[in-house]
């Protein structure tokens, strides 16, 4: 039996949605395509890999006052005679601009994106390429403590391997036995600080706001030891995908 007119759109409108919703179900997939420079003897001024063992790269528009940073990304050039198809993972450490790009890339970090140490020199020539980044997938966000922190006077830390298209805007630091939450200060960057933090081992609550204003608070798995310690990572066992 032939399908009518009316039951023939009803189908492509069915098929047409469901496509729309695969292509939204994998967005905080998707590449975003931008430039990227380098800074010249970064390797001898310390800017190569960052606390988190990635490596570190400067942002403009993305560093974003300071919440942008301790996000990675996966970032890639885009010219096949020399650019491999993983790139580079960066941390986000600082804020800067050069010939209209997005990324600052440490030298080691720009010749990483090649296939062959042949190609590495090549693009360092090219010096400002085109390139595409995203999110860093499939990494739990990790606390670094900071060295300056005092146990159990004064405690900060960073946090490393943000995902999803969201900010960490906000974070409190709870007594896991009463679940006393005491809202720490932001103090430079992603660095969270407070002076007198709560006693026992810690659990975390990370408010995460986008762009349209939706906000959500997410718990990590793992909860930081009772006697934390400056430099020590902690992995909270958990990844933001929103």
């Amino acid at each position: 039996m032939a399908l009518s007119i009316q039951s023939l759109l009803i189908l492509f409108t069915t098929l047409l949605l469901k496509e729309t919703l695969v292509v939204a179900e994998t967005c905080s997939n998707c590449f975003t395509h931008s430039r990227a420079a380098y800074y010249p003897n970064s390797d001898e001024q310390g800017t190569d890999v960052g606390a988190c063992g990635f490596d570190v790269s400067a942002v403009s528009d993305l560093y974003r006052n300071g919440v942008g940073c301790g996000a990675c990304y996966q970032v890639r050039c885009t010219n096949s005679n020399y650019c491999s198809d993983t790139g580079v993972t960066v941390v986000i450490t600082d804020q800067g601009s050069s010939h209209d790009t997005d990324f600052i890339l440490s030298q080691r970090a720009f010749g990483r994106m090649a296939q062959t140490k042949d190609a590495a020199a090549s693009l360092l020539a090219l010096g400002v390429v085109d390139i595409e980044y995203r999110r860093y997938p499939n990494k739990n966000i990790t606390i670094k403590i900071d060295e300056n922190s005092n146990y159990p006077h004064y405690f900060a830390f960073v946090l490393w391997y943000q995902q999803g298209d969201k900010d960490i805007t906000a974070v409190q630091l709870c007594e896991t036995q009463n679940f006393v939450c005491k809202l720490l200060d932001r103090s430079h960057g992603a660095v969270w600080t407070t002076n007198s933090p709560p006693s026992g081992p810690l659990s975390l609550r990370m408010l995460l706001s986008g762009e349209d204003g939706d906000e959500s608070w997410i718990i990590p798995v793992n909860n930081i030891p009772e006697n934390w310690k400056g430099g020590e990572t902690y992995d909270t066992g958990v990844q933001i995908n929103v």
